[in-house]
């Protein structure tokens, strides 16, 4: 296998009714809007998604609701990740695949384990995984990092792993893992405002949360990159700038939801334990809109 995602991925998130319900009508307009950007794939149920408040059932609808939205107008990646590696093996078990690309899958967070855990646990996930592995690296939200070192071991062990979501927040690190990377493996930005400087050193994208909002603007600027013309990719970029650092200031995606309720796409609820933005927050955010 070999790393087929290059350009822009959307974690996409899960709109929700006033009474906390999965707004499939809202989803179905985001999805379209996000296809109509131009992106190269969407990532389903992942961390923008509140896949961890979400029922099976649950999950299974917006799975469905997507699927047949994009009618094979751009790649499907589901994330399929957890802190208890028998429960990811299981869920893969238990899927079907069907119209999906590749999957994402979280290194294990709160049980905190080291290294060496976090390698055994994905060589475990490997062996049952009928499709390829994009590695997702988020210190901020498990609580520790894969080491280069690590990430190139799995690199490495099989070419099943074709890629790492870096969300460390450092561009170091990135250098570190695509410098010793093999032909097969890239590395995807997984910070908005780090991906032009990331895809600078070699990143082959991004999956990103501020392309919900503006699929155009992202996709065109990771394009350009990609090309080379880091001259106009960087317009972009600064013009991105102020409105995906204003998504992160009271976490994600409470930030982005702001952003498509201005817009008119979906509306600004999450669940518990999540809390939409602050007024001060929302009205920065208003007056940023591109």
């Amino acid at each position: 296998m070999t790393h087929t995602l290059d350009g822009t991925g959307v974690a996409i998130v899960t709109p929700f009714t006033k009474k906390g319900n999965v707004d499939v009508p809202a989803l179905v307009a985001l999805t379209q809007h996000i296809v109509k950007g131009g992106v190269e794939y969407i990532v389903i149920l992942g961390t923008t998604g509140e896949s961890v408040t979400l029922t099976k059932d649950e999950k299974q609808l917006v799975i469905n609701t997507i699927c047949t939205t994009v009618k094979n107008k751009c790649k499907l990646v589901l994330g399929v990740g957890g802190n208890n590696t028998q429960e990811v093996i299981d869920t893969i078990k238990s899927t079907d695949f069907t119209g999906i690309a590749a999957i994402l899958s979280v290194s294990p967070y709160y049980n905190k384990p080291g290294q060496r855990g976090i390698i055994e646990h994905y060589k475990a996930i490997e062996k049952k995984c009928p499709l390829p592995i994009i590695l997702y690296n988020v210190p901020g939200r498990t609580g520790q990092s894969m080491t280069p070192e690590t990430i190139l071991t799995l690199a490495n062990y099989s070419t099943k792993f074709t890629a790492v979501k870096e969300a460390s927040g450092s561009v170091e690190q990135a250098m570190a893992i695509l410098h010793k990377a093999p032909k097969h493996f890239a590395v995807i930005s997984g910070d908005d405002p780090l991906t032009l400087p990331m895809m600078a050193v070699g990143a082959r994208g991004v999956i990103s949360v501020a392309a919900n909002a503006y699929p155009k603007q992202v996709s065109d600027m990771v394009r350009l990159a990609l090309k080379g013309t880091f001259d106009k990719a960087s317009v972009l970029h600064y013009q991105l700038l102020t409105p995906t650092n204003l998504m992160f200031m009271e976490g994600n995606p409470a930030g982005i939801k702001e952003f498509l309720h201005y817009q008119k796409i979906t509306d600004n609820h999450v669940r518990l334990p999540l809390v939409t933005v602050g007024k001060e927050l929302s009205s920065k955010i208003k007056k940023a809109l591109l």
